[in-house]
């Protein structure tokens, strides 16, 4: 599966144009198609979703011609769809299934509409039963009340003047229904039974539905009428405001990483209810502005943030956000009012929960409820792979836990669905925990060097060498041989390393005598060829890159592991000089050795490293060369602080 590593971060600021909303994006597309007249639709949100409406539009013969730069126009069809029969793959678009659904059933044609296998676990079954009770024929093809569907043309019952539809569920039941009564020419009153959740989402229907000239009267929230004679007309031109949903990952940022961050795009005239997300950051003691078109968040001047108890029935997509931010308040954060995150694109209470959990957060969930208990101490979490059950919400939401620590994001592509470039937009206003990356042949003295930067720098100190000789190690005590690609990669990956007290244990064996001799140098060197143990070793690696920063030391740490190093050195000596400086300090522990045996495995050893196949040892184009056969410790640590502009502490 793909992965991206994010590092960890140290702070955020600055300001982030937003993508279109993903739900007015659809609603206009549909409206636009279903209206009498030409609409040119600019700002429309680049994504999956929209992908899927689009080209269910071209197959129902509905005609998109580009209008400029970031703008389309749709020809309307007068609510005479023209293409009668058709089959329809919808992905995992719920904005575009369930409104689709309501009117093609109302629009006398043949149609097949299908998903993705998630889609096909959505329910869909109010939906299909309110308009089962207008007349509609629609048929669910594996279980009833599920995707995927077919619809058949039907004598819809002229007699209906109510219909009821169950609000407790999805609020995209009501909008889909209510976009497609003006179908009908007739005054059709829609009960909701039960509670309306997401109601936010419906005045977004409602007000859409306005932008193009019906307007639907309601009573509260349990009733709404669409009055006979309505029809839909293009507005000539209308845009696309910024996703409110998305903008609580760069608000939820501004309030728990320095800030402030500025989002533009949606702001305080918005129609969209995700908008009050800034309201539970305040809440939490965030610093919120606001403008008609803007919307920034900074942390609280004195302290921390502070736990709460959110009834996210208003926000439900937004609210996912609160679950990191939490992470990062003191008190408990407790959402209610979410079960509707168990039919999303993944059941997102119990996906949320255990994501968090594999990064050592502590969180408790009910049918409708998750609580979060932020660590006594960030230190508390660690690195992970976060799994993403293809669901954007949930990619975008753990990248701010890069304020604690590095991680894994399996599957980041996920995010086209709204945010196909938010990872880029992220790093943008994020600034990433500095890495200076020492490369080097071996016994060219670059342990010593990256340790004694670290030391001075007071940044952590990685060592990658030590995992590649401790993976031999490890191997070796286990029997494995080293030439066994996927038995020593499952020992890397599972490798029980750890640095106390300047020493290396493996499980709890103190093990730097065994790891330092030449027979490991030789494994490390066989092992670390095979890119299944390099793939295995690379997360556990980018895992030391903790604030205030590191100093890493290895043979690819510039070239692989951590491209984006602030700076980049390949440190080296002539082999003979290298081959003095290891016959001296196995003297002075004890060791026997021949100088020229030493000399003769450090070129062959520098002939294998260079000619590998994966992460070759080289000097990369932009790093500095070191050369150090005759400069003192103390002159190439000065060289590499003075390189890399920091001071020591």
């Amino acid at each position: 599966m793909p992965f991206l590593d994010l590092p960890a971060i140290l702070s955020a600021g600055g300001t982030v144009r937003l993508p279109g909303s993903k739900s007015l994006s659809n609603r206009i597309l549909l409206l636009a198609a279903l209206a009498e007249g030409e609409t040119e639709v600019r700002d429309l949100l680049k994504s999956d979703d929209t992908d899927r409406m689009l080209e269910a539009l071209a197959q129902l013969g509905i005609r998109v011609t580009p209008a400029g730069e970031g703008a389309i126009t749709v020809h309307g069809c007068g609510g005479k769809i023209p293409v009668k029969e058709a089959q329809l793959f919808l992905g995992n678009a719920g904005t575009a299934f369930r409104p689709l659904t309501a009117a093609l059933a109302l629009a006398g044609g043949a149609y097949h509409l299908s998903g993705v296998p998630r889609m096909h676990e959505r329910p869909i079954g109010d939906l299909v039963d309110a308009l089962r009770h207008l007349g509609a024929d629609i048929a669910c093809l594996a279980n009833e009340g599920y995707p995927p569907l077919q619809i058949r043309p039907a004598a819809l019952n002229a007699t209906a003047a109510t219909v009821p539809v169950k609000g407790n569920v999805s609020s995209q039941f009501l909008t889909g229904l209510l976009m497609a009564l003006p179908l009908l020419d007739r005054t059709v009153t829609v009960e909701v039974v039960g509670e309306l959740i997401s109601k936010p989402y419906i005045e977004i229907t409602l007000a859409t539905m306005r932008r193009f000239g019906v307007d639907v009267a309601r009573e509260g929230w349990q009733k709404f009428t669409v009055q006979a004679g309505s029809r839909y007309k293009s507005p000539g031109v209308i845009y696309v405001e910024g996703d409110a949903s998305s903008a609580s990952y760069f608000l939820g940022l501004g309030a728990i990483a320095g800030g402030p961050v500025r989002v533009e795009g949606v702001g305080a005239d918005s129609v969209q209810g995700d908008i009050r997300f800034a309201d539970a950051l305040a809440a939490m003691g965030a610093r919120i502005t606001m403008g008609p078109n803007w919307i920034e968040a900074a942390p609280p001047l004195n302290g921390s943030l502070k736990g709460i108890e959110q009834d996210c029935l208003a926000i439900p997509d937004a609210a996912m956000t609160l679950v990191p931010v939490a992470v990062f308040a003191k008190g408990p954060t407790k959402l209610t009012g979410i079960a509707s995150w168990r039919v999303k694109e993944t059941d997102r209470i119990d996906a949320m929960a255990n994501e968090l959990r594999k990064l050592g957060g502590t969180v408790e969930t009910t049918t409708d409820t998750l609580t979060v208990y932020p660590p006594a101490n960030l230190d508390e979490l660690h690195c992970a792979e976060i799994e993403t059950y293809d669901d954007h919400r949930i990619a975008m939401c753990f990248s701010l836990m890069t304020l604690a620590t590095p991680l894994r994001i399996l599957d980041p592509g996920c995010t086209a669905k709204t945010f196909p470039d938010y990872f880029e937009r992220f790093a943008e206003v994020t600034t990433a925990v500095p890495v200076i990356a020492i490369d080097g042949p071996s016994a060219s003295g670059k342990g010593t060097v990256t340790q004694r930067v670290a030391e001075a720098l007071g940044w952590h100190y990685l060592d990658s060498g030590a995992l590649y000789r401790l993976t031999a190690l490890a191997a070796r005590k286990a029997g494995v041989d080293w030439h066994d690609e996927a038995a020593v990669a499952h020992i890397a990956a599972h490798l029980p390393v750890h640095f106390a007290g300047g020493l290396t244990f493996l499980g709890d064996e103190a093990v730097d005598d065994q790891m330092r001799t030449e027979e490991m140098g030789i494994g490390a060197s066989t092992v670390g060829a095979l890119p299944a143990v390099r793939e295995a070793l690379l997360l556990r690696q980018r895992a030391f890159r903790q604030a205030p920063g590191l100093v890493a030391d290895g043979r690819d740490m510039g070239s692989v592991v951590f491209p984006d190093a602030t700076t980049k050195v390949f440190l080296t000596a002539s082999a003979a000089v290298r081959a003095e400086r290891r016959y001296k300090q196995l003297m002075e522990k004890g060791f026997s050795a021949k100088l020229q045996d030493i000399l003769q495995d450090l070129e062959d050893r520098d002939a294998r490293d260079a000619a590998r196949s994966v992460a070759p040892l080289r000097q990369e184009a932009d790093a500095k060369l070191l050369e150090t056969s005759h400069l003192t410790i103390v002159q190439a640590v000065n060289q590499v602080l003075d390189w890399s502009g920091n001071k020591a502490s």
